[in-house]
C-alpha cells in the first residue's frame, strides 16, 4: 500500500507550500471538521491581516497570528487583526510593519499561507527575507473514519530563515459561543503524552453552558481545547496589554489571568509563544528552519440529541468509543499527525489525479474547495457496533438531516467512503422504522434544527413527498451498488477495497460496523473494507433486508404520487412550490427504478419485475409530458409551454446504470429489455413484445437534447435553474453537467471557475448565486453548505457502473447539437423560449 509506505514523505510534503492553485476563492477554509469547529479565512483574495478569520456566518473569530524580529524591533501580523492591539506608529521596544504576502495555495484538506518577513539590516552581510508557512490542517481520511470523527485541526507555523524570530498566536472566547455578551471561562493544564513531550492546553467554555443550543448557529456548549507542545511559552490576559508586552518582549510570562469575565470585557486572550533562533545559519549558505505545531479541538459530549428507537437519547460522539478521555483524545491527535497527514495527503493526491483527467486544473480546486465543506457540515457519533453520522442544513434554515440536502452531496460520499453515506442514512431508517414518523412518504428532516433531531411525530414537516422518497431510493441503490465490485479498479471508491474482509454476521450490529478496524505500517485506526465480492453481497443483504418494508412503503407512494406531482415543493423550495414539475416526476420514476435493483439484493423476483414495469411505463408517459413540443428541451413543469429547466435528477440514470441497459456493457445481472407497451402504453405491458431498439432507461435522445440544450443557454457564470430567473446552484450544475458532451461539460466548468474568481459573494462557497452581473448572492444567502459535495459528481461518475459509465455515455460526442446565431436551429416559436434571459423573464 503505497499510501501506507510513504506516510514519512507525504506529511513532510506537507509542511511546504503546495503546487500553485489557480482560482482564487474570496473564502478558505482554515480549521473546518464540524458545524461548530468551522472557522475560515474571510480576506483570501487580500492579505490576511486585513481581517479576523470568520465562522462560517461570516461573524468574526478571535484567532490571530503575529511574528516580531528582535534585531529590528519590528512585529508583523499574519493573521488577523492582533495589531489593533499595537496602536501602529514607533513606540518604545517595537514597530509595527506589514511584510509580503506571497499568496494560498490549498487542496482537499490544507490551506497554506505563505509569507516573506523582511531581515534585520546587517553590517556583515545583506540577509534574505525569511519565508514563513502558516499551515492549516483538517484532514479528510478515506481510510480511516476513527480519525474523521475527530473534532480537531491542526495548525503549524514553519519558518526559514537566517535570523531569528519570535511567533506568537492566540485565541479568544468568540470560539465558544455565539453571544459575545457570554461570559467565559477558562483553565490551562499540561499532560505528557509521550516519554520526551508533554503538551500544554489552554480550555475554554461558556461559564454556564447551555446544552444543544446555538446562538447565531454557534454552540453554547461545549469546550475549546487549544494545545501547544511545553516549549512554547503561554499566558492569558486581556488582548490589549498581552498583545503588546509580546511586541516589546517577544515572549509571554507563564502566567494565567484568572477572572473570568465576558468575551468582550476587556477582551480575555489565550495566548502561547515560540522562540526560534536561526541567526547561527547566516553564516551558512543553508537557512535554517524549524516549526511549531498548535492543535485546536471543539469538544462536545453529547454532540446532538436523536429521537432514536429506544426514544430521545443524548448522542455521545464516536470518538469516546476509542478514547475514553479528552486528554487521550489529544493525546493520541497530537502525536498522530504524520499519519493524519499522510492519509490526508494520499486522498487530496488521487482526488487532484482524477479531477484534473476528469475536468482540468480548475476543478481540481473546485473539488478541493468543496471536500472540507462538506464534512463541516457533519457529526460522528454512535458506536463502532452502530455509527451514525449526523448532518447539519447549514445556513438555509439549519435542520436536522435533511435528505434533499443529503442527496445533492451524495457524490462526495460515494467518491470519498461510501460508507459515511450509509451512515448518514442510518438515522432516517432507524426513526422511521420505530413509528416515530406517521406519513407514508419519506420524511424531509429528522427535526427542524440542528442539533436537536427531534422529530415530526406530528407528520408537519417540509413537504417535499415525492422529492424526498425519490431521492432516499436512489441513494438506497447507490449504496448497494458501492458494494458490488470484484476488483481494486471497478471500485465506486478507490479506498473502498483496503482493509479487512472480515464480515460481520451479527444481526445486531450495523452491516456497515468498525468493530475490525486494522492496522498497517505502524497506523492504526483503519477501516475494514468496504463491500467487494463475497462480503459486499452479504454486507446488502444485511442492510436491506432490515429495512425492506420501508423501501417499499416509500416506492408505493411514489407509483401513486409521482408521474404527475401535485402542488408540492422541490429541493429548490426556495423557488416555490409547482404542479406537475418535470424534473420531480424523473426523480420520482427512477426512485422506482431504482426499488427494482433494490429488490434484487433479497432475491424478490416479483418485486424486482413489478417496479421494473412500473417504471418502464411512467418513464414513456412521462416524456410525452415533459418535453417541449419541438423536442429540443424538457419544460419546467408539463403544462408550462415556453419553459425550461436544468434537468439535473438524470445524472442518476446514468449513475445508477440505468443507462447502460441494452448495450453491451450492462452488467450480467440486469434486467432484459422493457416490453413494447403499444400506443395506449397500458401500466401492465404485453409481456408478449420486447423492444428491440431501446437503449438504456432514459432514452439516449433526453441526453443529447438536454446537453445541446445547456450549452445554448449558459450564461457568463454558468447554467441557470430554469426558466425562471438568472441563478443557478451549482451542485446541480455539476450534475447537469456530468452527463452532457465533452464540449458542454467543458463549457458549464469553465464558466463556475470564473465565477470563483470573480464572484462578489463573501461567505464560504455558496451554491446559490447569480449566473449574470457580479455573481453575487441572489437574494438568497446560502453559505458553507454540504450540497457542494454535488461537484463531485463528474468523479463518481467515472467510477460507476465498475468504470463503464462514462463509456456508456460515448454516444453524446456523436452530435453536440447546433447553434447559430446563440439559437438553437429548429426552435418551435410557439415554445417563447429566450436563450438570453432578463431577470423576472418566465
Amino acid at each position: 500500500m503505497h499510501w501506507l509506505t510513504a506516510a514519512a514523505a507525504a506529511g513532510s510534503a506537507l509542511l511546504l507550500p503546495a503546487i500553485a492553485s489557480v482560482l482564487t476563492p474570496p473564502v478558505l477554509p482554515l480549521a473546518v471538521r464540524n458545524p461548530y469547529l468551522s472557522t475560515w479565512l474571510g480576506s483570501a483574495r487580500d492579505t490576511p491581516w486585513d481581517k479576523w478569520p470568520m465562522f462560517w456566518t461570516g461573524e468574526e473569530m478571535g484567532f490571530g497570528v503575529m511574528v516580531a524580529v528582535p534585531d529590528s524591533g519590528f512585529v508583523y501580523p499574519l493573521l488577523g487583526r492582533p495589531h489593533d492591539s499595537l496602536n501602529l506608529g514607533p513606540h518604545e521596544g517595537f514597530n509595527v510593519s506589514f511584510c509580503t504576502y506571497v499568496g494560498a495555495t490549498f487542496d482537499a484538506s490544507t490551506t497554506n499561507l505563505t509569507y516573506l518577513v523582511p531581515a534585520p539590516i546587517s553590517t556583515e552581510k545583506a540577509l534574505e527575507p525569511m519565508e514563513i508557512v502558516i499551515s492549516f490542517l483538517s484532514p479528510i481520511t478515506p481510510t480511516s473514519t476513527l480519525r474523521q470523527s475527530i473534532p480537531a485541526s491542526y495548525m503549524t507555523v514553519h519558518v526559514k530563515g537566517s535570523f531569528n524570530v519570535d511567533v506568537y498566536t492566540d485565541v479568544n472566547g468568540q470560539w465558544v459561543s455565539g453571544d459575545r455578551a457570554s461570559k467565559i471561562a477558562w483553565d490551562f493544564g499540561t499532560q505528557e503524552i509521550s516519554k520526551d513531550m508533554a503538551l500544554k492546553t489552554w480550555r475554554i467554555r461558556r461559564e454556564n453552558e447551555e446544552l444543544l443550543s446555538e446562538w447565531r448557529d454557534q454552540a453554547e456548549w461545549g469546550t475549546l481545547h487549544f494545545s501547544a507542545p511545553s516549549d512554547v511559552r503561554h499566558e492569558s490576559g486581556t488582548s490589549g496589554l498581552l498583545r503588546p508586552r509580546f511586541a516589546r518582549t517577544g515572549t509571554l510570562q507563564n502566567v494565567i489571568d484568572d477572572e473570568f469575565r465576558g468575551i468582550m470585557d476587556e477582551e480575555p486572550v489565550f495566548a502561547f509563544a515560540k522562540s526560534f533562533n536561526l541567526s547561527s545559519s547566516s553564516t551558512s549558505s543553508t537557512p535554517g528552519s524549524a516549526s511549531i505545531m498548535f492543535t485546536i479541538a471543539h469538544i462536545q459530549d453529547p454532540v446532538v440529541q436523536f429521537a432514536s428507537a429506544r426514544g430521545l437519547t443524548f448522542m455521545r460522539p464516536l470518538w469516546a468509543s476509542w478514547f475514553f478521555t479528552v486528554e487521550k483524545l489529544l493525546a493520541f491527535h497530537y502525536l498522530d499527525f504524520d499519519k493524519a497527514a499522510a492519509l490526508a495527503s494520499n486522498y487530496s493526491t488521487q482526488l487532484a489525479k482524477d479531477a484534473y483527467e476528469s475536468g482540468s486544473d480548475t476543478y481540481v480546486d473546485i473539488v478541493a474547495l468543496s471536500a472540507r465543506q462538506v464534512m463541516g457540515a457533519t457529526s460522528f457519533s454512535g458506536t463502532p457496533e452502530n455509527p451514525i453520522l449526523f448532518m447539519k442544513e447549514i445556513s438555509s434554515n439549519g435542520n436536522f438531516q435533511t435528505i434533499d440536502v443529503i442527496f445533492p452531496s451524495f457524490p462526495f460520499f460515494l467518491y470519498t467512503n461510501p460508507r459515511w453515506l450509509a451512515y448518514l442514512l442510518e438515522p432516517i431508517i432507524e426513526h422511521t422504522l420505530s413509528g416515530q414518523y406517521p406519513n407514508k412518504y419519506a420524511l424531509h428532516d429528522l427535526g427542524s434544527h440542528f442539533p436537536n433531531a427531534t422529530g415530526h411525530p406530528d407528520g408537519r414537516d417540509e413537504y417535499m413527498p415525492v422529492e424526498e422518497c425519490g431521492n432516499i431510493l436512489i441513494m438506497g441503490l447507490a449504496v448497494v451498488n458501492s458494494l458490488s465490485y470484484d476488483t481494486e479498479l471497478a471500485a465506486g471508491s478507490i479506498w473502498s477495497s483496503m482493509g479487512k474482509q472480515d464480515f460481520d454476521p451479527n444481526p445486531a450490529t450495523s452491516a456497515f460496523s468498525l468493530n475490525n478496524l486494522d492496522e498497517k505500517d505502524g497506523v492504526w485506526g483503519l477501516d475494514d473494507s468496504w463491500g467487494g465480492s463475497t462480503k459486499g453481497l452479504k454486507q446488502a443483504k444485511k442492510w436491506v433486508d432490515r429495512s425492506y418494508t420501508l423501501w417499499k412503503q416509500w416506492t408505493e407512494y411514489l407509483i401513486e404520487f409521482s408521474l404527475e406531482p401535485e402542488n408540492q415543493l422541490s429541493t429548490d423550495d426556495f423557488a416555490g412550490p409547482l404542479q406537475l414539475q418535470t424534473n420531480l416526476a424523473l426523480k420520482g420514476i427512477l426512485g422506482i427504478k431504482a426499488m427494482s435493483g433494490i429488490s434484487k439484493v433479497i432475491e424478490n423476483a416479483a418485486d424486482t419485475k413489478h417496479y421494473k414495469n412500473i417504471s418502464d411505463t411512467y418513464l414513456s408517459k412521462w416524456e410525452d409530458f415533459g418535453i417541449s413540443r419541438d423536442k429540443t428541451h424538457a419544460k419546467l413543469a408539463y403544462n408550462w409551454y415556453g419553459s425550461w429547466t436544468t434537468l439535473y435528477n438524470l445524472y442518476a440514470d446514468s449513475l445508477l446504470c440505468f443507462h447502460l441497459e441494452g448495450t453491451s456493457l450492462a452488467p450480467s445481472t440486469s434486467s432484459q429489455s422493457a416490453a413494447d407497451r403499444g400506443p395506449q402504453k397500458p401500466l401492465k405491458p404485453d409481456p408478449g413484445h420486447k423492444k428491440s431498439n431501446k437503449t438504456g432507461f432514459v432514452p439516449q435522445h433526453i441526453y443529447s437534447m438536454q446537453s445541446s440544450w445547456y450549452s445554448a443557454v449558459l450564461q457568463r457564470y454558468g447554467l441557470p435553474l430554469d426558466s425562471r430567473h438568472l441563478y443557478t446552484k451549482s451542485d446541480w450544475e455539476f450534475f447537469a453537467a456530468a452527463v452532457t458532451s465533452k464540449s458542454t461539460r467543458e463549457e458549464i466548468l469553465q464558466s463556475v471557475a470564473l465565477w470563483v474568481n470573480e464572484t462578489s459573494t463573501d461567505r464560504p462557497f455558496t451554491d446559490c448565486y447569480d449566473t449574470e452581473g457580479d455573481g453575487g448572492f441572489p437574494g438568497i444567502t446560502f453559505m458553507a453548505r454540504p450540497v457542494i459535495g454535488g461537484h463531485f459528481a463528474f468523479l463518481t461518475l467515472e467510477r460507476a457502473c465498475g468504470g463503464r459509465a462514462m463509456e456508456g455515455l460515448e454516444f453524446l460526442e456523436k452530435g453536440d447539437g447546433e447553434r447559430k446565431g446563440g439559437k438553437l436551429v429548429g426552435i418551435d416559436p410557439r415554445d417563447e423560449v429566450f436563450l438570453t434571459l432578463s431577470a423576472g423573464e418566465m
